[in-house]
């Protein structure tokens, strides 16, 4: 069921980022490890953050990191408003 939600979860965000990302690399574990990392960070971990991301969630945490400045349309706009562009200074 988890390899089902992460080849999703990929294909949204190579849908909404594109090229941008340079690569989704999905890598098979066991133990109930499900992490996303972007540009070496790591974004989101299933034990850590209590679960999985919703798409929404999801690209909203990967622009933050690649691109603060994008407007992400109707996924900024259900009720998402608690991730802001993290200060690089």
């Amino acid at each position: 069921m988890w390899l089902l939600r992460a080849g999703w979860m990929a294909q949204e965000l190579l849908s909404t980022f594109g090229t941008e990302l340079g690569e989704v690399t999905l890598v098979p574990s066991t133990g109930g490890v499900f992490t996303i990392t972007c540009n070496d960070e790591l974004i989101w971990d299933r034990k850590r953050d209590g679960g999985f991301p919703d798409a929404a969630q999801l690209k909203q945490l990967v622009r933050d990191v690649i691109d603060p400045g994008r407007d992400l349309g109707h996924s900024d706009h259900k009720g998402h408003k608690g991730h802001k562009a993290k200060d690089k200074t």
